[in-house]
């Protein structure tokens, strides 16, 4: 992409390109498809422009057509784009690729011409960026505020394909007339430096990438590094293989990665969900939380006499006695220990009754913690155990885990941004067991063994569930074999 822009005579040159616009039924490349598409090609000088209607053969949703004007009637004898791919892929080849939010018309037309048996890539540059960069004291810069700022001209059709097109080209003269066209290329020119890649990954793995939100696994020789999560897939993964170091990763990580794969979610909520469940099956050595044989551990109160209680550390990958309540999340037995530590000097409890210390070989030997005058006396016979115990569950009631809050399993559906399409998440006892495009696909995700616990995925489901719209939990009476802890 480096050399698309070239010079003469020490100035940058303004390349071949062609301003595209499309109208779509929708926002997801995969789901939905153009409805339009407007072309403004510009070579040596030359302006020329083609739109044409394209058939979806999906129906167009009243809020799309309500912001393009286009309806089903309009686009019913419209060719398809197997029809007009040819003449389409020959506008565009050899040019740099120019859109609003580029990605998104380069992708449908990507995905489109995939349909077709072509596999299409040019130079992308997006003017929103561009915008940015040139206008970096300006705080909006979509199209209607370069319109506004740059007076560019605009007619009735705003929000038709080539009407659209034909402001990116007149926005284009505006900044070379603004600023010159030497900032105005050169600025392009830097845009398109492309990261530096390692062996064996091509720039073709990266333009698949979509702009959405999703989940991604990064892949080395051996297996998987590392497991990510972002609103916006393409820039996040993008600054893996950036000059400068990704906070809490290790340096080099990107020069490792020979394969990246992805999958695209409706919302923020799926990425984390999907993140934490690969991190648990890959437990990728680069994810803090991944670490092979990592434990999920929690202290739960066992009697031992009338009102009598000691805490006893449990794995919640092991099945737990229904109502057993667990207390704290750890991943050693030593966090454990130095968590129940700091509640026994705060409440003054016995460290040979909560199996800290061992006893001495005495009857009512005293703790190191009474002889600091920091333990009431339980071990020594001055303090009634049934108060130790009430004291003891009073400490770790501070760290006890949420219960379950439905009855059952919940769906609970997350929209896109469009809203025309959602993801359903299938949940149970803050355990995520898949997601589905369909509640009736969710359900039957419900029919698997409940996976092991996870902690990040309880901390993903407590936070989420406290906030989430009621009106998009769904409760279903479908229960999972029970496997796993709590």
């Amino acid at each position: 992409m480096r050399a698309f822009i070239e010079r003469q005579h020490g100035m940058v040159q303004r390349p071949a390109l062609v301003c595209v616009d499309l109208e779509t039924t929708g926002a997801s490349v995969e789901r939905d498809r153009i409805t339009e598409i407007g072309l403004v090609e510009v070579l040596d000088g030359e302006v020329q422009a083609w739109s044409s209607l394209v058939n979806p053969q999906q129906a167009i949703p009243p809020f799309i057509t309500r912001l393009t004007g286009i309806d089903d009637a309009m686009v019913a004898d419209a060719p398809r784009f197997d029809a007009l791919a040819e003449e389409v892929w020959s506008r565009l080849q050899g040019k740099l690729f120019v859109a609003h939010n580029a990605r998104f018309d380069y992708g449908f037309l990507k995905q489109a011409f995939a349909g077709v048996g072509l596999t299409f890539r040019a130079p992308v540059l997006c003017t929103v960026k561009l915008s940015r960069k040139l206008y970096p004291q300006h705080y909006k810069h979509n199209l209607d505020a370069l319109v506004e700022r740059h007076q560019l001209p605009s007619d009735a059709t705003r929000h038709r394909a080539l009407s659209d097109a034909r402001l990116l080209w007149h926005f284009l003269q505006a900044a070379e007339a603004e600023l010159g066209a030497e900032v105005v290329w050169q600025a392009v020119a830097e845009m398109l430096q492309g990261p530096v890649l390692p062996p064996g990954l091509d720039a073709e793995s990266l333009d698949q990438l979509p702009d959405g939100p999703g989940a991604y696994q990064l892949w080395g020789e051996q297996g998987p590094l590392y497991v990510g999560k972002a609103s916006h897939l393409r820039k996040r993964i993008l600054t893996h293989f950036s000059d400068k170091p990704t906070k809490g990763l290790p340096p080099g990580l990107g020069a490792q990665v020979r394969r990246i794969e992805h999958v695209s979610t409706c919302g923020e909520l799926g990425a984390s969900l999907l993140e934490a469940q690969w991190v648990q099956q890959h437990q990728p050595a680069a994810n803090p939380q991944g670490r092979a044989g990592a434990e999920v551990l929690s202290w739960v109160l066992q009697r031992v006499g009338e009102e009598v209680f000691r805490p006893a550390l449990v794995s919640l990958r092991d099945p737990l006695p229904d109502g057993q309540a667990c207390h704290g999340l750890y991943r050693s037995p030593r966090e454990a220990q130095q968590a129940l530590r700091k509640l026994a000097e705060r409440y003054q409890l016995c460290l040979i009754h909560l199996g800290l210390e061992q006893p001495g070989r005495q009857v009512n030997s005293p703790c190191f913690a009474f002889q600091g005058r920091k333990c009431a006396g339980a071990c020594v016979g001055r303090e009634p155990l049934s108060f130790h115990s009430a004291r003891l569950m009073t400490a770790l009631g501070k760290l006890r885990l949420a219960e379950w809050p439905y009855p059952g399993p919940v769906l609970l559906q997350e929209p896109d941004s469009s809203g025309l399409h959602a993801d359903w998440h299938a949940l149970y006892q803050w355990r995520y067991l898949g997601s589905a495009p369909t509640e009736a696909a969710a359900i039957d995700l419900l029919q698997a063994p409940l996976p092991p616990f996870d902690a990040e995925l309880y901390r993903i489901l407590q936070s989420t569930l406290r906030r989430y719209p009621q009106d998009r939990v769904h409760r279903v009476l479908v229960r999972p074999s029970r496997q796993g802890g709590m």
